[in-house]
């Protein structure tokens, strides 16, 4: 990579490993004499004023942290035209795990001196009256952006294993909702259930493969739609959603589209990457969450092999 790169880092990334990762990542670029600079974000809105920032000098953005710092900077990199890169540094890094980018960070800072670009879609949600927030792996609604308030709110318990624990603690709290579900140029479908997600990438949640069919640059999102049933049915789901074989169970069914609109009978959070969706924390009852996939969207750098 001929051009700067900036490594933007949430330093609360990974339970607070992300400082001593980013060193690392920074000792291996300079021994490739790559170009870069790093700066530290204080919160999220703070992180997407460095990347615009750094989009205008011209510079590679590069985030350094989960998935919701990759989500919050690849949509910034998209609007802006610049390239976008990621050292993993979070509990979960699903999007640079899809991607094939090492959790290493020495490794990962080979792929941005040395790596090849690569299109990879993104995803618009947004409600009326409030502008479109981009996102990267996938948009959920229900359970799963319940369990990932509590997951970030989690500081016992490191990894990825935070986010199955933090599921059962919503389980446990759950109460009946409606979902709707309506396909741009298509029918609808209305159920009760536990969870609605709406994926670009296969995986969520620290490795779970919520959404097996799902490839980040096809042009179409993959709806997973788990419907009512006892308890114990979803607790079954999450024993088998880490290889993906959930979906064979007969509460899951999957749908593709492009372009969708969810409203549910109740106030409840929906979540994108891993963080609260700022457009509907929570998406109160009755309101439509429009989501869309934007095909090749963002550049990527990835692993040159």
């Amino acid at each position: 990579m001929d051009r700067p790169l900036c490594l933007i880092v949430n330093p609360a990334a990974g339970n607070g490993r992300a400082r001593a990762l980013v060193s690392h990542a920074s000792c291996a670029l300079a021994a490739a004499d790559a170009k870069h600079r790093v700066v530290e974000s204080s919160s999220l809105p703070h992180a997407r004023e460095l990347a615009a920032g750094a989009a205008g000098r011209g510079e590679v953005i590069v985030g350094v942290g989960g998935d919701g710092m990759a989500g919050a900077l690849a949509g910034i990199a998209a609007a802006s035209g610049a390239c976008f890169g990621i050292i993993p540094a979070g509990r979960g890094n699903d999007l640079a795990g899809v991607l094939g980018i090492p959790t290493d960070p020495r490794a990962a800072a080979l792929v941005l001196a040395a790596g090849r670009q690569r299109q990879i879609d993104l995803i618009a949600a947004s409600r009326p009256g409030h502008p479109e927030t981009i996102v990267a792996g996938s948009v959920y609604a229900g359970i799963p952006a319940l369990a990932g308030q509590i997951a970030n709110s989690t500081r016992w318990l490191g990894g990825s294993l935070v986010y199955p624990v933090a599921a059962l603690r919503a389980l446990a709290r759950w109460q009946p909702a409606t979902f709707t579900v309506d396909v741009a140029g298509g029918g609808g479908q209305e159920f009760d259930g536990y969870a609605v997600v709406i994926a670009n990438s296969a995986f969520f949640g620290g490795g779970m493969r919520v959404a097996p069919p799902a490839i980040i640059d096809d042009g179409v999102l993959d709806l997973v739609l788990m419907r009512d049933a006892p308890k114990l049915a979803f607790v079954r789901a999450l024993l088998k959603i880490k290889d993906g074989s959930h979906i064979a169970l007969p509460q899951i069914s999957l749908d593709r589209a492009a372009d969708v609109t969810i409203t549910m009978s109740r106030d409840i959070p929906a979540g994108a990457d891993g963080e609260p969706l700022s457009c509907a924390t929570p998406l109160r009852a009755g309101t439509p969450l429009r989501i869309r996939a934007l095909p090749a969207a963002l550049t990527v750098l990835v692993p040159a092999s």
